[in-house]
């Protein structure tokens, strides 16, 4: 609860489980460790199957609608400055500051190339130009869920549709002042400042969540926004289906990009799907539901054998705690072994209960949101290691 708001989904029992089998849950002792927390092969699937041609294919019903804003689905952004929308980000000095500069460190010959390639690129569309600023930070890479290099700077039938933006930071304007301090070195020697808000300033992502909403803010009751994404949900309405409803708002939505000018990437757009993933999990009409492949990470972790790997299953299990029962309880035990000046010797209580909070992952039920219509009251319990609160809505029964 907060500020008087229900913040949190809520547990309902029902038959859309995450198909996760039993034998998932394992105490493997193997050395070989999960490395990520999202495994990239149901993502990487969907960029591959979305394009054009497999939404012509598939008789997606957003397919003409889209094909008439096909200027906003580009391949890569115009070679143009973005549009003025209102806000630009802004890098706001303390007193006394002094010049910031960093040395550049040697990189791999093909980052050294990306790097080079990048900043032509944005030299030819006018995000950056050659600086003599006396400012300079860093250039480094990483590598896209999608492939490529990442440039980076050290500093009821309800349908649904997804809109990735493509390029979002580099559709801002940065504040004409502040434009030396965005100054970056690369491997070659150059020195660029950026016109655009580039990647790795401490607030940029402040700033571009705030340039969308402020863009979408008419059509937020149907059209949420988080960072680069855009959320579209529509149900049946005055006669309409569910359908004709949901285009009605993807044309508002594609008109306020085309508007403002704004991109969206194609193959990480879903159109018209039942359900649509959303920070490691699935919204569809029937509620919220974990991420598969996700809770199967979980439920096949190996048995921690230091503090830095308990950590790390922690941290998972806890950003999907809300689909497991009694989670403080349950990890109660295993927490003890993270207390300051506390010898690591995991016992059989210890693995008692990470057998039980895996097997509680592996069953792990659809979540619905609160139904504010209806009658609501809370139920709190508060045990000395594991308080708690639960939801009950009249003859249904959630926690």
């Amino acid at each position: 609860m907060k500020a008087g708001e229900i913040e949190q989904v809520c547990l309902l029992t029902g038959s859309d489980q995450p198909d996760v089998l039993a034998n998932a849950v394992s105490d493997d002792t193997s050395s070989s460790r999960p490395k990520a927390a999202e495994p990239k092969s149901v993502r990487e699937a969907r960029f591959a199957a979305q394009s054009w041609q497999a939404l012509q294919d598939s008789n997606n019903p957003v397919y003409s609608l889209a094909r008439e804003f096909e200027d906003i689905f580009p391949e890569n952004i115009p070679a143009e400055l973005p549009a003025e929308r209102g806000v630009r980000h802004e890098i706001d000095l303390m007193p006394g500051s002094k010049y910031c500069v960093t040395r550049q460190w040697p990189l791999p010959r093909d980052q050294v190339q990306a790097i080079d390639d990048f900043f032509e690129g944005r030299r030819k569309a006018g995000h950056v130009r050659e600086s003599i600023s006396p400012h300079s930070s860093p250039t480094f890479c990483v590598k896209k869920a999608t492939g490529g290099w990442r440039i980076i700077h050290a500093f009821n039938n309800v349908i649904y549709s997804a809109i990735d933006l493509t390029d979002g930071f580099y559709q801002i304007l940065m504040r004409e002042s502040d434009v030396p301090l965005t100054t970056v070195s690369t491997p070659s020697g150059m020195l660029w400042e950026w016109l655009v808000m580039p990647h790795g300033l401490k607030n940029a992502p402040a700033t571009f969540n705030r340039m969308v909403s402020h863009v979408l803010r008419p059509l937020r009751a149907f059209a949420p926004s988080y960072f680069d994404d855009i959320f579209v949900h529509s149900r049946a309405e005055d006669g309409l289906s569910a359908v004709d409803v949901h285009l009605r708002h993807l044309r508002k939505v594609f008109e306020k990009m085309r508007e403002n000018k704004l991109y969206a990437n194609l193959k990480k757009c879903v159109f018209c799907a039942p359900e649509i993933p959303v920070l490691g999990c699935y919204v569809s009409k029937s509620g919220v539901r974990a991420e598969p492949e996700k809770i199967s990470t979980i439920c096949s972790w190996p048995t921690p054998e230091n503090q830095a790997e308990l950590r790390q299953w922690l941290g998972l299990a806890n950003y999907l705690h809300k689909y497991t029962k009694d989670y403080a309880g349950l990890i109660q035990p295993m927490s003890s072994l993270l207390k300051k000046d506390v010898a690591w010797n995991w016992r059989p209580e210890h693995q008692d209960a990470f057998h039980a909070e895996k097997k509680s992952f592996a069953s792990a039920p659809v979540l619905m949101l609160p139904d504010t219509s209806r009658w609501c009251a809370t139920q709190a319990t508060s045990p000395s290691d594991a308080p708690s609160c639960s939801l009950m809505l009249r003859a249904v029964s959630v926690s």
